[in-house]
């Protein structure tokens, strides 16, 4: 494909734009947008502001937080004073600081009243997308079929299984859910719409039914701080077993058809205790597996695909040691499979007489597939030995095959291989059979599937193919379709074409970009609109999947663009090595790299990337911060905050202190201009992390009281949600709606972006934006063109 640089427009857009998006382990995740128009910032004098008390607010009135200085305790000779510190409130109970927040919420409803309607009619176009009567690929366990049905008008979804009509008969890929008068009557287990009557927020996570089918054990949530309530029902009746868990993770297995395994958490909500529960006993009298007292350390459990054994897993982000639980000899308790060594990553399956361990070391960093003999763990065999191009993801086993998903040039691979029968020797693997996928680039992740047939159930989409699961026979290699995400409103995957590009870095490096567009919109002659995202942290493979959300951008004539840039993991684990610590640099220069390449292929323009708010906020029209992590170093240097502890040998050292400190937003906010800007939080976040409303809350007051333009500043915390979104699954869509209806009066409306000729659009800013409404926290930003000159890279990389 030829793409050409150029300045002419298409006639249903009057600006050009670049949109750029990047995420950074100190800063989140960014959109950058680039405006061709003249600058229509103006600078403002610095004008003192004096806080308001609460009573005499009016929603009119931009909220001042009061000063209350506070000195961070002393490190290296160093005092820091945080006069917002005050807004830390762990309890969310603190009324000073609810009053801040209603505050902030009510002004930002004062200023964005006019556009109520707005917001609801992009609400209406993310939703109408949406077929609302749905049920997911039925899955067999045993008798039954297990699934979820959406009902119109419903927010939350119905657990349901109905019997297989010839249970004597085995799986077949041909398998479909009987219909009609003679089928099995449909039950639902559970009725998430009934459940979270009277709730504010409503959420089950883990729904786990007992090996015998006659029991389910679900984990609830009412809060949004993913702290949960586990209840045992009766899988016919609906009866409850016993007396729920209580302050549990999500993380539960069943032990048997009578024995749960859970997971509790400590002060800072690091999982720390596994637990075996047998029904009908207190909880206080449950026995305590396992206590990892290494705060640097998180504990998970897994049920092996066999049933026969449950794996305990305790791992840093360098490091996992695995014990196993033998289900059929609960007395023997826990016993350790795998050494604690550092920078030794391992996890464990099971078939037959043998364990499988999937083991990654510094050596062999894309790991190695081992197996041993359950009865002499220390009599290892390589299967599948290390390869420098191809990473192993994770393996599934099934009686007579072995899957093994990969990472090989950027893309998933699924290779099928053959296993000897139970009880026979494993030699090393040779000659599996990969499967085949219909797109340049794709997403692929595994599913559930039953350990004792030949069919492989995975999950499949792509730029332009929406969520589907397939069903592979891997005698045959014939796949089937089982379900395919049905897109209202006229979709077309043919309209749409997809492809993966590659970018220079400055050291050499080949960055892969994954690219959609709307091939009978796009021109390809430089003057498209294009959206570049990337994430480059976390060893994280942002892997090109399909959102119907995004066609909203590749409908108006947007270019739609992935920056597979280092830090992240999809080119295999050195990919990741090689974009942190001391070369974190290198995801900002592979972005940057690939933003180059698509300027001079795709667009003309300069580079602008969110580290630069504070920097050159000149360059920036409007900026969006959803749940921003601004202040690093407080964050971190806090061992009772959760999450920080686990994070420190990741990319954190406490002797780079002198490292860290200039890098929070925060701490570089001073007198000057700044672009429109609105931050969003979540007052119940995730595990209730203070940062999650501590910070952007001490962002936007530091903010208010430092700039020194008439820019607009918003902020809006949901102040019963969690830490994305509110519950059930129109809260998402709702909350993308919110914001792109609060960001779209400030700027220019793209073609048809409003059809609404009522509704008035300030002139001081000129652009139009959709967001996708399962986005990631982070920045999204609309830059100002009439800098002169971008950021060099060493600015770029603050």
């Amino acid at each position: 494909m030829k793409i050409t640089a150029g300045r002419s427009l298409p006639s249903q857009i009057a600006d050009p734009y670049l949109m750029n998006e990047i995420c950074d382990a100190t800063a989140g995740k960014h959109n950058v947008w680039k405006n061709g128009r003249e600058d229509l910032h103006f600078a403002k004098k610095k004008k003192v502001r004096q806080p308001m008390p609460a009573a005499a607010m009016r929603s009119s009135d931009p909220p001042m937080a009061k000063k209350v200085n506070h000195e961070m305790d002393e490190m290296f000779g160093d005092v820091r004073v945080d006069s917002y510190y005050w807004l830390r409130d762990d309890s969310r109970s603190n009324p000073d600081v609810l009053s801040y927040l209603q505050q902030e919420n009510d002004y930002a409803d004062f200023l964005m009243s006019g556009t109520k309607h707005l917001e609801d009619q992009i609400y209406a176009e993310i939703r109408g997308r949406i077929k609302e009567d749905d049920i997911s690929a039925p899955i067999r366990r045993g008798p039954y079929y297990y699934y979820e049905r959406t009902l119109e008008g419903k927010e939350y979804i119905q657990h349901c299984r109905c019997l297989v009509s010839d249970n004597g008969a085995p799986p077949s890929i041909y398998d479909v859910l009987p219909t009609g008068p003679d089928a099995p009557p449909e039950h639902v287990i559970l009725d998430e719409n009934v459940k979270a009557q009277g709730h504010a927020f409503y959420s089950i996570d883990a729904f786990e039914v007992s090996p015998n089918n006659k029991l389910v054990a679900y984990a609830e949530d009412t809060k949004g701080d993913e702290i949960y309530h586990v209840y045992i029902i009766d899988a016919e009746t609906g009866t409850c077993v016993g007396k729920p868990l209580v302050g549990v993770k999500s993380n539960i297995e069943w032990a048997g058809d009578d024995a749960l395994l859970y997971v509790t958490m400590d002060a800072t909500l690091r999982p720390e205790k596994v637990w075996l529960h047998n029904l009908g006993m207190e909880q206080s009298n449950d026995l305590c597996l396992y206590h990892e007292k290494d705060d640097m350390f998180s504990v998970v459990v897994e049920a092996s695909e066999s049933k026969k054994f449950l794996f305990i897993a305790s791992e840093s982000k360098t490091t996992t040691f695995v014990f196993y639980f033998d289900i059929s000899k609960p007395e023997n308790g826990l016993m350790q499979l795998t050494p604690r060594l550092d920078g030794i990553d391992t996890s464990v399956s099971h078939r037959g007489n043998h364990y499988f361990i999937k083991r990654r070391s510094d050596q062999f960093f894309n790991s190695e597939l081992l197996a041993c003999p359950l009865d002499n763990i220390s009599a290892t065999s390589v299967l599948l030995p290390h390869r420098e191009s191809v990473k192993i993801q994770g393996i599934q086993l099934f009686k007579d095959h072995l899957v093994i998903y990969e990472r090989e040039k950027g893309l998933p691979k699924v290779t099928i291989y053959g296993l000897p029968p139970i009880g026979e020797p494993l030699e090393r693997l040779h000659g599996g059979r990969a499967v085949d996928f219909i797109d340049p680039v794709y997403s692929v992740d595994p599913s559930e599937s039953q350990f004792s047939s030949s069919i492989l159930r995975f999950s499949y989409s792509s730029l332009r193919t929406p969520y589907s699961v397939y069903d592979y026979d891997m005698n045959t290699g014939i796949s089937v379709l089982k379900k395919i995400e049905t897109v209202l409103g006229g979709f077309d995957a043919l309209n749409y074409v997809t492809e993966r590009q590659w970018a220079t870095a400055p050291d050499g490096t080949q960055i892969p970009i994954s690219i959609v567009y709307q091939r009978n919109i796009v021109k390809l002659d430089g003057s498209d609109p294009l959206l570049l995202s990337g994430y480059g942290s976390y060893e994280y493979c942002l892997d090109p999947d399909f959102k119907a959300s995004r066609l909203s951008l590749l409908d108006r004539g947007f270019i739609y663009a992935i920056a597979h840039i280092r830090g992240g993991g999809e080119m295999g684990r050195q990919w990741y090595e090689d974009g942190k610590l001391l070369k974190k640099q290198n995801t900002f220069t592979d972005f940057i790299a690939c933003a180059e390449y698509l300027i001079e292929k795709v667009l003309a323009g300069r580079l602008l990337i969110g580290a630069a708010l504070n920097m050159r906020p000149d360059l920036f029209k409007v900026a969006v911060a959803e749940v921003p992590f601004v202040d690093v170093l407080t964050t971190m240097l806090d061992p009772t905050i959760p999450l920080t502890t686990s994070e420190w040998e990741f990319y954190f050292y406490m002797k780079s202190y002198s490292l860290l400190k200039p890098l929070p937003c925060f701490a570089q906010i001073k007198a000057q201009n700044y672009p429109a800007i609105l931050v969003t939080a979540g007052l119940h976040g995730k595990l209730k992390i203070p940062c999650y409303v501590f910070e952007p809350a001490k962002f936007v007051a530091k903010l208010r009281d430092m700039k020194t333009d008439d820019n607009m500043l918003l902020f809006k915390c949901e102040l019963i949600a969690g830490h994305s979104s509110k519950s059930g699954r129109d809260g998402p869509k709702a909350i993308a709606a919110s914001v792109v209806g609060t960001i779209a009066p400030t700027v220019r409306p793209i073609a048809d972006a409003a059809k609404d000729s009522t509704v008035t659009i300030p002139k001081t800013f000129q652009t139009w934006k959709m967001l996708d409404e399962r986005r990631a926290m982070g920045y999204r930003m609309v830059p100002n063109s009439n800098a002169n000159a971008a950021p060099t890279g060493s600015q770029q990389a603050t």
